[in-house]
């Protein structure tokens, strides 16, 4: 129950003496740069992907990679100086925090602040001894710290990780967000959580409001049964990749062939097994090198396993090709 008279305004729990948490699971300043003249974003030249501008280091840097590029760079497309700094990270959050509640102390906890021996120890010190007001982080920050003094936990773009393209994601955003929304209210004063979200509908988004673990589960698993996703089924991935792109898809559809073959041949695979793909991986490139993938569905490792080892040791010559990679796993962690 509620305080009589409480206010869960960030304003309100600073006049109260008491600690804000600003949740955003992106850090640096803009995400998103784009060039204000012709339109293109500024990608990493290894990755299919934005890079995303750090205003600490005063550079653009891939999430992935590590390339960099100075912060001053024209746009590579056209060379227009005119770059637009769309997108939010948690650096911007922090600045935006600050501008707003100029005599409160605000810190950042992310990958970026946390690089050097003990800096985690460091802040969270401080927050336990009351030296931040407010404290901008990313997933790091809802790993089981207990922090009675934070009564307002405020989680931005709350449903940014339901549109990965992966069967997890509302799993994973489920997850996250309720591990972020335990981290208020766990001392004597009342806590109170703020999502901010364009699917506030979403049962991942309803279920993480609620802390209600068996509302997530009695949902999601409807959806996983209906689309033949685990439990009900176990996965292989099929990742193929190489530097030179009309080579790597080459490859890539002729692996498919060969999956399609062997189910042609095999009756028992055909009833068991179900090919998805070759298609281009989420993200089309990584670290100079071009992927796509394939997905198997099987109702038992059984019959997976068979599977995968016909297709690998019957046709060597045919899976393995120069300058591509085939690479296999089992139940993959991630879909990206």
């Amino acid at each position: 129950t509620e305080r009589h008279g409480y206010d869960p305004t960030l304003k309100s729990a600073l006049d109260r003496k008491e600690q804000v948490m600003l949740f955003l699971n992106r850090r640096g300043f803009s995400t998103f740069p784009v060039c204000g003249t012709c339109g293109e974003s500024v990608k990493c030249k290894n990755c299919d992907i934005s890079l995303t501008l750090h205003k600490s280091v005063n550079a653009y840097k891939c999430h992935f990679c590590g390339f960099t590029r100075a912060s001053a760079s024209n746009c590579p497309s056209c060379g227009s100086s005119g770059i637009k700094l769309l997108g939010i990270g948690t650096e911007k959050i922090e600045t935006a925090a600050q501008a707003l509640f100029p005599d409160a102390k605000v810190a950042r906890m992310d990958r970026d602040t946390t690089l050097r021996k003990g800096s985690v120890i460091k802040i969270l010190k401080k927050l336990k001894n009351q030296e931040i007001d407010i404290l901008v982080g990313t997933q790091i920050v809802a790993k089981g710290h207990d922090f009675p003094n934070i009564t307002l936990v405020g989680i931005i773009c709350a449903d940014m990780s339901l549109n990965f393209p992966d069967f997890r994601a509302g799993e994973q955003t489920f997850q996250l967000l309720a591990q972020v929304a335990g981290r208020a209210g766990r001392g004597a004063a009342t806590g109170r959580v703020v999502l901010q979200t364009y699917n506030p509908d979403h049962f991942s988004i309803k279920s993480a409001s609620n802390q209600d673990n068996s509302e997530f589960y009695n949902q999601e698993i409807k959806y996983r049964q209906a689309l033949n996703y685990p439990p009900f089924s176990r996965i292989i991935q099929i990742r193929i990749s190489g530097k030179d792109k009309k080579k790597t898809k080459i490859h890539a559809l002729f692996m498919g062939e060969m999956c399609r073959k062997l189910l042609e041949e095999n009756a028992s695979f055909i009833k068991h097994i179900e090919v998805l793909g070759p298609v281009q991986a989420p993200l089309p490139k990584l670290s100079g090198h071009y992927r796509w993938q394939i997905l198997l569905k099987g109702l038992g490792a059984g019959h997976l396993h068979k599977f995968i080892i016909a297709l690998l040791f019957t046709n060597k010559t045919g899976v393995n090709k120069k300058g591509v990679k085939v690479a296999v796993d089992v139940d993959p962690f991630s879909m990206m």
